[in-house]
């Protein structure tokens, strides 16, 4: 059974990783959803996560 990093580069190169790229990149370059996101991960505990 692979392990996780290589399911997830095998999940990347796929037509669906793919797509899933895409849609995160458009939304992570969209200001509103960026605040919303810091929102959120601001409401998590902080680990390993810089400031």
């Amino acid at each position: 059974m692979p392990g996780i990093v290589a399911r997830i580069a095998r999940l990347a190169r796929s037509p669906q990783g793919r797509r899933a790229v895409r849609t995160a990149r458009r939304a992570a370059s969209d200001p509103r959803k960026r605040a919303r996101a810091r929102g959120l991960l601001g409401r998590l505990p902080n680990r390993r996560r810089p400031s």
